[in-house]
């Protein structure tokens, strides 16, 4: 599985605490407000019951009580039933049948010894609170309170609770999202900065002004940034300087090739072989300088203009002597893009050239699009690429069939490598793959290059 970003695993981690924190507070309210509920309401029941307990001795004290018109002359209310126990029979009122069977045996027993008794029960479903007063050896008062009241604030405390622990949960995750958003800023900024950089921009830098406790991560970073472009300004001055160095003595050397060339018919055999020999290395090494002073310049970005690249790829294909129906342009795409003409039309130009020279000639270029993004492809009618050769092959100096063989064949081994660094240059990418015809399948994405 994708892990979790940062800013996920902190918001997650703001919702987590703040729900365990609104659930541990949510309980223990709950717990110490039913306690005090239940208290209150125990001793409310005590007084009452003694109260009432009291009218009940005073009504049973003569030589004919009427039991059970003392107990309808209680004033209990709907919540209070009275019961009274004297002399082995059990009386209440009539409109409480079964009440009775609501004073345990054991609540009973302790009555009964003379010592006041409280117990909860329940009766029917229903909480209740059982509350029992010895008056006498024959004779013991109980009262049952209903606690169904009680038991229905308990639940919209409960609700209550969980609603708000719910709700600081999400407000924890809110926080937490609000606080990654602004806290991460700086390190988008290093990623923006490193993306720009990557992609050939040595002018982006961060700004040492936007916080003070990053100040000195954002000042090493430039300073990376200015000796990591001041170390490539300098290899690339560097290749290009010896590039052009070598031109001069190459030009007269191919100078004294051709000579040399000219007067073949002079030449006795062994001489005339040397002598080709020596100029085709030095057109190679011609080849190369010029390939190595195209790569020491194309570190930079793109710089991007309007140009007709179907043009440009049959003027590729003119250039090698190929047939300009092979360039197709898809329907939806237009011809003109946003690109550099120097960079696509070397891109073009090496990938033919790459096929004629190693994939038995090009079948097809194809102009499309993905989104906003133009797509060339060259296809040729040659072997292939190996799936182990495929990222390999866009190295410098790797030509031919295994990608660790260097410095044999008639190439340079910059030629595939030179279209990466175009791609690059123009925030893209080459791949290859398979045609599903044979052969192989180069494919490059230039993004932002359509409208």
């Amino acid at each position: 599985m994708r892990r979790l970003g940062l800013r996920t695993r902190v918001t997650a981690a703001f919702a987590v605490g703040a729900l365990l924190l609104s659930a541990s507070m949510a309980l223990i309210s709950y717990d110490l407000t039913r306690r005090s509920l239940l208290d209150e309401r125990e001793r409310t029941a005590l007084r009452a019951a003694y109260f009432d307990a009291t009218v009940v001795r005073a009504g049973i004290d003569t030589d004919t009580p009427d039991v059970v018109e003392v107990l309808r002359s209680l004033d209990t209310g709907g919540s209070r039933r009275p019961v009274l126990h004297l002399n082995g029979e059990w009386y209440a009122r009539a409109a409480d049948p079964g009440t009775t069977a609501a004073i345990p045996a054991d609540l009973h027993r302790v009555v009964a010894a003379g010592e006041p008794a409280v117990q909860r029960v329940r009766v029917d479903g229903q909480s209740a609170l059982v509350v029992g007063v010895p008056l006498s050896a024959s004779a013991a008062y109980f009262e049952v309170n209903s606690l169904r009241e009680l038991e229905q604030t308990f639940q919209v405390l409960a609700l209550a609770l969980t609603t708000v622990a719910i709700m600081v949960a999400g407000s924890g995750a809110a926080l937490g999202w609000y606080a990654t958003r602004h806290g991460l800023r700086p390190l988008t900024a290093v990623a923006d900065a490193a993306e720009k950089i990557a992609a050939g921009d040595f002018t982006a830098r961060l700004d040492t002004a936007t916080d003070p406790d990053l100040t000195r991560l954002s000042s090493s970073f430039n300073q990376m940034v200015d000796r990591l472009a001041h170390r490539i300004e300098r290899d690339r001055r560097f290749a290009a300087d010896v590039s052009h160095e070598l031109r001069s003595p190459l030009q007269t050397l191919a100078a004294a090739a051709s000579v040399l060339a000219r007067r073949r018919e002079h030449q006795d055999e062994r001489t005339a072989i040397a002598a080709g020999l020596v100029a085709d290395e030095i057109d190679r090494f011609q080849r190369l300088v010029n390939d190595l002073i195209d790569l020491a310049r194309s570190d930079q970005p793109a710089h991007r203009a309007p140009v007709d690249v179907v043009a440009l790829a049959r003027d590729a294909c003119r250039a090698l002597d190929l047939p300009t129906t092979l360039v197709q342009l898809d329907p939806d795409v237009p011809a003109t893009w946003l690109v550099e003409r120097r960079r696509v039309a070397q891109v073009l130009a090496n990938l033919l050239d790459n096929a004629v020279t190693y994939g038995g000639g090009p079948a097809g270029v194809r102009l499309g699009r993905d989104g906003a993004a133009g797509v060339i492809e060259v296809e040729d009618d040659g072997p292939g690429v190996p799936v182990e050769d495929r990222e390999a092959i866009f190295d410098r100096f790797v030509r031919g069939r295994a990608a660790h063989i260097r410095g044999t064949g008639d190439g340079t081994g910059l030629g595939l490598a030179l279209v990466a660094q175009h791609a690059t240059a123009h925030a893209g990418h080459v791949t290859v793959g398979d045609r599903p015809a044979g052969g192989a399948r180069f494919r490059v994405t230039l993004p932002e290059s359509l409208p």
